[in-house]
Order: structure tokens, then C-alpha cells, then sequence
């Protein structure tokens, strides 16, 4: 027995919600010879749902990190790249995802894209991208944006709202709109390099299909079929 309250009108029980997945199933036949090409397939139809109202943000992803004791942490950032070498994300290094990579460089991307019925699941190593490719996406970035990269000291407790936006003001007079913000040299980019890439499609009965890539030693990729 317990004695537990429930905290939901059992109309909204999540143990009670289903969705039956009805989209067409993914076959070893049909991928790419290359993971970060059967990725840019997959990516291109989520960007392309953005256009339809379906998907918002296709490239929000939710980062998982361990520090040097095993604790894992997970958020959710956004990709700004991705290339034949792997996945590129920006952040402060001071931020708790950035210590622990520091300690661990094992890491875990999800690309969770639930109205396409579709996941993509990332795992591999980080390492710092260079300042130059540092500076060069951190100039694309808007302004306001710029600033934030200053005046947020990631993951550090503050005293309140007041102390951020106290900050954020000082900086807009500082450099405002026609002033060139340099770069913060605690603020950087993330390229993950993937160990194993896997392609998740739902089908019915829960009955998904689960291919994933794996790297080989010697160079290239096998693919495997994992049990839903």
C-alpha cells in the first residue's frame, strides 16, 4: 500500500497516453554508406517540417554529460554544424556541460524528432573547436546574442533576474548595435565526434526499427539492427 497522492486529473495519466506510429519503416537497404550522410537525409525532412508547422527547431538536440564520478547531466542545445567529422555546438566553458567534458569526454546527442515519428541518437568524444571557428560562427550570431555570451556566467548561481539583466544593460551600453563585441574567451564551440550514430524510426505496435552505425577500428562503418 501506499499512500501517495496523485498530482494529475487521471483523464491527463501519462501511463494511459498511446500513439499508434503508422510511418513508413527504415531498412538496411535504404542508408546511406556514411552516417553523417543518412543524417543529412533525415535532417533536411525535419528542417523541411519546420516550413509545414510540424517541427520547431530541428536542430535542438538534448546534450548528456557525466562528470569524473559518473553523474550524468542533460539539456537541451541547439547544433549550429555538422559535417563528415561530426556535430559542432557552442557554449560558455564554464558551464557544467563544459567541466564535465573537461573531466569526460564521452557524450550523448538526441535529436528528438517526435512529429516525424523519428529520433536520431549520437554517441562519441568532444572536443574544443578552435578560436578561429570560435570567432568566425560567434560573428553570425545577433547581437543581442553576442552580449548574452557575456553577461550569462552559465550554470553559476545568482542572486536574482535582477543581477543578469543589471549585467545585460551594461553591456548594451558598452557596445551597442554599431560597436563590435569581441569575443569571450571563456565562450567556445564543442565538435563531437560520433562512435556510434543510430537511426530510430517508430512503427506500429511499438515494433520500431533501430539501425545504428558503428565505427570500426580499422576505419569505416558496420551497421547493426537493435531489438525495439
Amino acid at each position: 500500500m501506499t499512500d501517495r497522492e496523485p498530482l494529475l486529473d487521471p483523464a491527463l495519466d501519462p501511463a494511459a497516453m498511446r500513439k499508434q506510429y503508422r510511418a513508413a519503416g527504415l531498412a538496411e537497404q535504404d542508408l546511406a554508406a556514411h552516417p553523417m550522410d543518412q543524417f543529412a537525409r533525415w535532417f533536411e525532412d525535419a528542417a523541411r517540417a519546420v516550413l509545414h508547422g510540424t517541427v520547431y527547431e530541428p536542430n535542438a538536440m538534448v546534450v548528456s554529460t557525466a562528470d569524473a564520478a559518473g553523474r550524468p547531466t542533460s539539456r537541451t542545445v541547439l547544433m549550429k554544424q555538422f559535417d563528415t567529422e561530426g556535430f559542432v555546438f557552442y557554449t560558455n566553458y564554464g558551464s557544467r556541460k563544459s567541466r564535465d567534458l573537461a573531466e569526460n569526454p564521452h557524450i550523448c546527442l538526441l535529436f528528438p524528432w517526435h512529429p516525424l515519428a523519428r529520433q536520431v541518437i549520437v554517441t562519441g568524444t568532444a572536443r574544443r573547436t578552435g578560436r578561429d571557428e570560435t570567432a568566425a560562427y560567434f560573428r553570425t550570431r545577433p547581437h543581442g546574442s553576442q552580449l548574452g555570451a557575456w553577461a550569462s556566467a552559465q550554470s553559476s548561481v545568482i542572486a536574482s533576474r535582477t543581477e543578469l539583466d543589471t549585467a545585460y544593460a551594461e553591456l548594451e551600453t558598452r557596445y551597442p548595435e554599431d560597436e563590435r563585441v569581441p569575443v569571450p574567451p571563456h565562450w567556445g564551440g564543442f565538435r563531437v565526434t560520433p562512435e556510434t550514430v543510430e537511426f530510430w524510426q517508430g512503427r506500429e505496435n511499438r515494433l520500431h526499427d533501430r539501425l545504428r552505425y558503428v565505427a570500426r577500428s580499422e576505419g569505416g562503418w558496420q551497421v547493426e539492427r537493435l531489438s525495439p
